[in-house]
């Protein structure tokens, strides 16, 4: 009875149980921006002051010598522009793929149906590996270009899923008519399904940004010219070159020396992190609504 109690009041929506999950929500999100509040605060920190004293809830000081340096730096803008091309044309064909290949699998009147779809899932499950990737890459002549991230990227076996499912939520009654009135296919796919289908689009789109955005495994394995690498791999690259062998100094001097350039270095790692990130976090905002609404029809609904 007592429990019964007790779940009634939370049902109710009880002061106590409010404040509860309110405070519960609250130590989460601090947790989850805290990380990213501390690059912030670190990175615009100055150096002395933040070597004996990390910020830990405001900034040491003011410094944006570390801004500055990374704006100066070509190869960065180099790579920031071949990243832009590599999440726009990854992102574009995600999309038209996975709504081209999703829209004969709705309903019953392709033939063969089924045997496309369970062809369509086996690489899901059993992928050709990296080394006969990397051999057809090479033999189609991808190797050390931009097209070696973009072609294999161009296709989603997950995306395809998940449109497919959302078209399956629409009515029938809508094609069954424009078909009654002499539409075809292609006008009935873009005059119909794909405007309504812009929940699931906006959800495919951030799924393949943040995707594109973060990857780097690609670029170190296909692409040897440092002039079409992205953004991650840039940063990698500071972050390996910035690194300082202590065991190699022998003299005061030195040491101090080492100390400075790892104590730049740091800061650098900071500024540059904030850089490449923030980009990122602005996409969410623009496609909030249609990617909650994508995300619930097509996981409830399938």
């Amino acid at each position: 009875m007592k429990s019964d109690a007790i779940n009634n009041k939370i049902r109710d929506g009880s002061r106590i149980a409010t404040f509860f999950i309110y405070a519960v929500a609250l130590i989460i999100c601090l947790i989850t921006i805290y990380p990213m509040y501390y690059v912030v605060i670190r990175s615009i920190s100055d150096p002395q002051m933040a070597l004996g004293h990390p910020p830990v809830f405001y900034p040491r000081g003011l410094y944006f010598g570390s801004y500055a340096l990374i704006f100066k730096d070509s190869r960065l803008w180099l790579s920031y522009g071949n990243t832009l091309i590599y999440v726009v044309s990854n992102t574009v064909l995600m999309i038209f793929t996975s709504v081209m290949t999703a829209y004969p699998l709705v309903g019953n009147k392709l033939a063969g149906r089924k045997i496309d779809i369970a062809y369509i899932l086996v690489p899901m499950y059993f992928g050709g590996g990296m080394i006969p990737t990397f051999l057809l890459i090479n033999r189609l002549g991808l190797y050390n270009t931009r097209m070696a991230l973009i072609l294999p990227a161009a296709v989603g076996i997950w995306n395809i899923i998940l449109v497919r499912t959302y078209f399956n939520t629409l009515p029938t009654s809508l094609s069954e008519s424009a078909f009654i009135d002499g539409a075809r296919h292609f006008q009935v796919l873009f005059r119909i399904f794909v405007p309504l289908s812009k929940p699931i689009i906006a959800v495919i789109a951030i799924y393949t940004i943040v995707g594109v955005w973060n990857s780097w495994f690609g670029a170190n394995i296909y692409q040897t010219n440092p002039d079409l690498h992205p953004l991650q791999m840039y940063l990698q690259r500071i972050l390996i070159a910035q690194t300082v062998d202590l065991t190699k100094l022998k003299t005061q001097e030195d040491m101090m020396a080492a100390q400075e350039t790892a104590l730049t270095a740091q800061q650098l790692k900071y500024a540059l992190i904030v850089f490449i990130t923030l980009p990122i976090l602005f996409v969410y905002p623009f496609f909030q609504k249609s990617f909650m609404k994508g995300i619930m029809m097509g996981s409830l609904k399938g």
